[in-house]
């Protein structure tokens, strides 16, 4: 595979500016992708300074700005958005401080009833999981979109024709939204 023509700083620095105006980005996606790109890897931090400089590049924005849109789009739990964050390499404890702001006020069993109610068409009826591979499912689906074990549990037994499968799980120990 040919390898991408290597820029001068002045190069980068139209570049970076492209792939932000296509996306947001962070500080840390950005400078991987300069650095792939560098003649000079230490061309970077000069053009990164630039970008912040400009206001083109913040990851306290960025982070504010795609925490909210995962709550208030797609109706996830904490340690998803965390999650993700972390992934666009935002720094955990900026990415941390963020999300917990974001959610401060929010009810967890509240987003968990609208998240059911958006993903499964018949949710408004009593009984919706009728069966233990469907209820298994479901907890999994909540576990992975950053929901809380024991809230998730106690939701799901609400649209469970047999909530009590999910009696000896209550029990366990809460999961940490910041793992």
């Amino acid at each position: 595979m040919k390898r991408p023509r290597q820029l001068s700083p002045d190069e980068l620095f139209s570049y970076a500016v492209k792939k932000l105006a296509g996306r947001a980005s962070s500080v840390g996606e950005i400078r991987t992708s300069l650095l792939s790109r560098a003649m000079e890897p230490s061309d970077v931090e000069g053009v990164l300074a630039r970008l912040k400089d400009y206001g083109y590049l913040n990851d306290a924005r960025y982070a504010e700005s795609f925490a909210s849109a995962r709550l208030e789009n797609e109706g996830l739990g904490q340690s998803r958005v965390l999650r993700d964050l972390r992934q666009h390499r935002v720094a955990p404890d900026l990415a941390q401080r963020t999300v917990s702001k974001i959610y401060a006020g929010q009810d967890e069993t509240a987003l968990i009833e609208q998240y059911i109610r958006r993903k499964y068409r018949s949710a408004d009826r009593e009984g919706l999981f009728e069966s233990d591979k469907e209820l298994a499912a479901a907890y999994r689906r909540l576990v992975r979109a950053g929901f809380t074990t024991g809230n998730s549990i106690r939701v799901l037994k609400r649209f469970s024709s047999n909530p009590e499968l999910l009696d000896g799980l209550e029990s366990e120990p809460q999961d940490d939204p910041e793992t």
